[in-house]
């Protein structure tokens, strides 16, 4: 368990690095084009433009790091903080302070927003305005300060050691060894934390010095990574082969070397022929010369071609090493997948891989089995979730008044994936569930969603289901039936149970607050607790348009004494799994006496110009009259 939380910190620590830089890339892409074209060694040399260069690489992107890493913790006036802060350690060093930025700009954040809570209700009225910009400005300044007189000599020290590590890894030929590390935390989702917050600045005072730096090919090389989709193309089985062409175009061109995670982690010994790949491209880059004269950023054969000095001894050398990577890892690779068992699950190594980078990946859809058309004659149509309780009741109340305005008498339910019926023709379920789903009812239509309140994927459907569909009055009816039978939700929703204004560290912490108050409420036992925590572990509970609606796992409905439901209001938000979550919905559902209320909240949460009202309310009844009126 403590090894397990070590790595998920080291990887949110990764993640967050990555969310600092990954926003302000096109400036880092503009930097690079610029140092290529004008510097005295670049395709069109330019004095005048020329002078771009420097201001870019020592202002401009630490400054833009410095906010968006201060936005992250507290928005805008974080933002502000961070940049401030990050002033100082810019000014205190000559060389390109990226790394100063990442310390910088999130403290200047989280000590603006610890000030911000600590005033919280004191400001009296009309002052607000003069305490926030003079509070930004005092303790900006104070932290700019610092930053210059003991942060910035720190990281200079620090980078000034990794100068001269890297220059003896170099003089003694040592380099190659860098993908012993480098090849495997690409896999743990590490890269970034080690491209942009180590190499990227040592390899930018290297180009300021020598025009071109070979640190900056380390981790973007895509060669490792063709070279093991190229030998799934040919020695792969099922669905990894068909994938792997097209994951290898991606990245290749593309440059999102997360595709070809999955299919490692599929043979974790192929990490072997990544590493070894890896060595063999870097130690070519050595022998022939190869470096960059600008980061690139994705890591494409073309962003690399873009930055590499406008010679032709440059070129030949970082295509050979891109080369010699893909051939090498390529051949070890197929000796690996042509002499173990092949037992290849892409779908489930796809899901592991998003446990590994503990949020939402960016190309898991890419690895969904396709199917065919929509089938004809569609007469069910059933919604699953894990235990069916919440974000399938949801998304099937949204459809559902959707197929009502189609005029289309097509039944639409929800269940848990372990009750599916065999009869479903179209099953609709979030993607990270979309694998259970097909295996348990493999004949039918699976749309995978990633937003059940506002998915593109709904109008789809109808539009398709206008063409061609039958009536099912029987099932309808049966279903409207059913819901008009269900007890009152007079009560369901209490004033009690709506809280403002909260502020929550993490999702867990936020889950356990709805949890705690619906067992002090009476609507379920306090082990529901840890099962909402379990079931959002299992796939998020995020719901799209800023909502949440954490409840428990299908074993725990028995733990359901009475259904009920808590709101809760953050207006600053709270991180699940990489997205912003500012309304939360504590779920607990009982024979289906809950779902006529749900039905309303996800109609209403459907419309972000509801969020806001929700999100801005000053009172619990204003909030449940939102709720109330839809």
């Amino acid at each position: 368990m403590a090894q397990s939380n070590i790595k998920v910190a080291v990887q949110k620590f990764g993640n967050f690095l990555s969310s600092m830089v990954m926003p302000n890339i096109g400036a880092f892409i503009a930097w690079g084009l610029i140092t290529a074209l004008f510097i005295p060694t670049g395709f069109f040399p330019n004095e005048s433009l020329a002078k771009l260069v420097d201001p870019m690489v020592k202002y401009l992107l630490p400054l833009l790091i410095g906010y968006t890493g201060g936005k992250l913790v507290h928005d805008q006036r974080g933002g502000v903080v961070g940049a401030i802060a990050t002033m100082g350690v810019i000014v205190g060093s000559d060389i390109p302070m990226f790394l100063g930025a990442m310390i910088m700009g999130p403290l200047g954040g989280y000590i603006i927003k610890k000030f911000d809570r600590f005033i919280e209700g004191k400001v009296k009225t009309g002052f607000e305005m003069l305490i926030n910009n003079f509070s930004a400005g005092i303790l900006g300044g104070i932290l700019a300060i610092l930053a210059f007189l003991g942060v910035s000599p720190a990281v200079d020290g620090f980078t000034g050691a990794l100068v001269v590590g890297v220059d003896w890894m170099v003089a003694h030929g040592l380099l190659p060894l860098t993908s012993i590390l480098i090849e495997p935390a690409k896999i743990l989702f590490l890269n970034n934390a080690i491209n942009h917050g180590i190499l990227s600045p040592i390899g930018a005072e290297q180009i300021r010095t020598n025009g071109q730096s070979i640190l900056l090919l380390l981790e973007t090389n895509p060669g490792p990574g063709l070279g093991i989709l190229l030998a799934y193309c040919f020695f792969g089985k099922g669905t990894a082969k068909q994938s792997a062409p097209g994951a290898a175009i991606i990245h290749f061109i593309g440059g999102i070397h997360e595709i070809y995670f999955p299919y490692v982690l599929m043979r974790p010994l192929l990490i072997i022929a990544a590493i070894l790949g890896g060595m063999s491209g870097v130690f070519t880059f050595v022998l022939l010369g190869g470096g960059l004269q600008a980061v690139a950023s994705p890591g494409s054969i073309l962003a690399i071609l873009a930055a590499t000095p406008g010679n032709a001894g440059s070129y030949v050398a970082n295509i050979s090493g891109v080369l010699v990577a893909a051939v090498v890892s390529f051949i070890v690779g197929s000796l690996i997948l042509k002499t173990g068992k092949q037992t290849e699950d892409l779908d489930e190594a796809a899901r592991k891989m998003q446990e590994m980078k503990g949020k939402k990946s960016s190309v898991a859809g890419s690895f969904t089995k396709q199917q065919g058309e929509v089938p004809a004659s569609v007469q069910k149509i059933v919604f699953a979730c894990d235990a069916g309780m919440g974000s399938s009741a949801m998304g099937a109340s949204l459809l559902r008044k959707k197929v009502k305005q189609a005029d289309l008498n097509i039944s639409v339910t929800n269940t848990a994936i372990s009750n599916i019926p065999s009869d479903a023709q179209i099953v609709i379920t979030q993607e990270e569930l979309t694998p259970r789903a097909q295996n348990k009812v493999p004949d039918a239509y699976h749309i995978s969603v990633d937003n059940f309140l506002s998915s593109p994927e709904y109008d789809k459907l109808i539009d398709q289901l206008k063409n061609d569909h039958t009536t099912s009055k029987a099932e309808e009816e049966k279903r409207v039936s059913a819901e008009n039978n269900t007890d009152s939700n007079d009560g369901l929703l209490k004033e009690e149970n709506v809280f403002l204004n909260q502020h929550f560290s993490s999702k867990e912490e936020a889950i356990r607050f709805a949890g705690s108050v619906l067992v002090k409420g009476g609507y379920v036992e306090e082990n529901y607790v840890e099962a909402m925590i379990e079931r959002d572990n299992m796939t998020s509970t995020y719901m799209g348009n800023d909502v949440a609606i954490p409840h428990g796992t299908e074993e725990a409905k028995k733990n359901v004494l009475r259904s009920g439901f808590t709101v809760i209001q953050v207006p600053e938000g709270v991180d699940f799994d990489g997205e912003k979550v500012r309304l939360i919905f504590g779920i607990a559902g009982k024979d289906g006496t809950h779902l006529e209320i749900l039905s309303g909240i996800a109609i209403t949460c459907s419309d972000m110009d509801n969020i806001e009202k929700m999100v801005h309310a000053k009172s619990a009844k204003e909030l449940m009259a939102i709720i109330q009126s839809n």
